[in-house]
């Protein structure tokens, strides 16, 4: 084991990202709870396996059984809907079951910790690779970054399994000296990506208030397709909600008192386009009447609703074929 214990260092790094999260306001939310639990594994790890405390070690797979359906709820939480005791607070029992095993049946932990990784890490891959229209309660106006972002958690408690499979093979290796540096490498590695990564400004949003728009009644149909078209223009020509930077599928389903299905599937029968797309025309739009005004193309970002320049510049190259700039000076030409 090194002298200065990898998993140590990693657990104060992420303490740190958790009270800047509380710093920010952010802190009463399973994101920050996630790198709270991520600190206290690393610590739980490095009494374990540097220092040798005897009860570390028995705490040391449930604190890890219980990472990845914290991430799980806090992905659910932060970009599908909200926090369901009734359907959230079960995943407990994957943690409970764990130290059950520690307690009585010991051997089926080295099955157990893999599977439970890959298995949330599938998940959250399934459900975040279904589009921007699938993650709901993220900003619009952050595109396909979110689910990017969750993917790479997904992938990332994925790989983390492994670092299992690499003791497995040590042991056979007969170089059980080994054990403490992949426990070290492989779970601090993996904690302090999924606490990096989780500081990301695109999986963060407002809080709403707002009730949840009742079920669908009817089923989705042209004329329906229609009608509820005709409300969201009026809704957006009214209130110009697409300036909102925060702005979610959500807060418009709200907005219209429709359920989420009901307004996404309508723009995207009717337009071809995801939500995020039908909004960010909207604001490439803004964008365009800012920089003919005589803003520059950071101010023209920022008035039209967005809030990162990558995003700005690839929607306005996918609807104008030309970069902000060049646009401008082709209006110019023009002009």
């Amino acid at each position: 084991m090194p002298v200065l214990p990898i998993p140590l260092f990693g657990s104060l790094v992420l303490g740190f990202l958790f009270l800047k999260l509380v710093v920010d306001g952010r802190g009463r939310s399973f994101i920050a709870a996630m790198l709270l639990l991520g600190a206290f594994q690393s610590l739980i790890i490095s009494l374990a396996q540097h220092y040798g405390v005897g009860w570390a070690f028995a705490v040391q797979p449930v604190t890890a059984a219980a990472i990845p359906p914290l991430s799980w709820i806090a992905f659910l939480t932060s970009a599908v809907r909200r926090f369901d005791a009734a359907k959230d607070v079960p995943h407990v029992v994957v943690p409970v079951f764990t130290a059950f095993c520690v307690a009585f049946v010991r051997a089926p932990l080295d099955l157990l910790i893999p599977l439970i990784f890959v298995s949330y890490g599938v998940a959250i891959l399934i459900v975040s690779s279904k589009g921007a229209d699938a993650l709901p309660n993220t900003r619009l106006s952050a595109g396909n970054v979110p689910g990017l972002i969750w993917r790479i958690i997904g992938v990332t408690l994925i790989i983390s399994a492994f670092g299992d499979a690499l003791i497995v093979v040590a042991q056979i290796m007969d170089r059980g000296s080994w054990q403490p540096w992949i426990i070290a490498v492989t779970s601090t590695g993996m904690l302090l990506l999924l606490g990096g990564l989780s500081l990301s400004n695109s999986l963060w949003k407002e809080d709403t208030q707002d009730q949840d728009p009742p079920a669908p009644k009817l089923q989705a149909d042209p004329e329906e397709d229609a009608k509820i078209m005709a409300r969201l223009e009026a809704l957006m020509a009214d209130q110009k909600l697409y300036l909102d930077p925060d702005l979610t599928l959500t807060q418009i389903a709200r907005r219209l008192v429709l359920p989420i299905k009901a307004v996404s599937g309508a723009i995207n029968r009717t337009t071809g386009e995801n939500v995020s797309r039908y909004i960010n025309a909207r604001r490439v739009d803004v964008a365009c009447d800012a920089l003919r005004q005589g803003d520059n193309v950071t101010s023209a970002m920022f008035a039209a609703g967005f809030n990162t320049k990558s995003n700005f510049n690839r929607e306005f190259l996918r609807l104008k074929g030309v970069p902000p700039r060049d646009w401008l000076a082709q209006s110019a030409e023009n002009g």
